[in-house]
């Protein structure tokens, strides 16, 4: 025969946890989420979708959550293929993609499609490019570019907004 004793203090102590597991439980269901703190006043704040990406106008739409005015055209679509391990330059692009809560990481040796959109509305003497990376639907990666060999990469969350006309 086996018998097993409690103590008090034993029996206390789980009393607690089990109190604590039932208060936060109550907690998550019953408290409503947390909106954001908008950045300036009055400004609303704003999900970005990266998912459901199928068409040229979902592209388009998804570049105009940022501000970005595109040519409706893309001016090249082309399969690229992430690499299995990065070398200095595309560490680094992937270290800008970080910047927007993307990483391309997760995708390598995938095939995914860059699709390339001249920017109208960037204040800039050259031409600018907006890049999008898709893979099955979702956005992988974005960033907007100059097409001078001295020019600029930028994120697309880091909108200038002096910059854009």
């Amino acid at each position: 025969m086996f018998i097993y004793s409690m103590r008090a203090g034993t029996i206390r102590f789980f009393g607690v946890i089990c109190l604590a597991l039932a208060t936060l439980v109550a907690l998550i269901a019953f408290v409503p989420e947390l909106q954001p703190v908008s950045a300036e006043p009055g400004e609303q704040t704003q999900t970005i979708n990266y998912d459901k990406i199928r068409s040229n106008e979902d592209r388009i739409a998804f570049l105009d959550q940022f501000g970005w005015q595109v040519e409706p055209t893309p001016t090249e679509s082309t399969t690229v293929t992430i690499p299995a391990e990065f070398d200095k330059v595309f560490a680094g692009y992937n270290e800008l993609q970080k910047k927007q809560g993307l990483d391309l990481s997760k995708y390598e040796r995938k095939k995914v499609t860059r699709y390339t959109y001249k920017v109208t509305n960037y204040d800039y003497d050259g031409e600018v490019w907006a890049n999008i990376f898709v893979y099955r639907g979702k956005i992988v990666a974005a960033d907007i570019s100059s097409a001078d060999p001295d020019g600029f990469v930028i994120p697309l969350t880091l909108v200038d907004r002096e910059k854009l006309k």
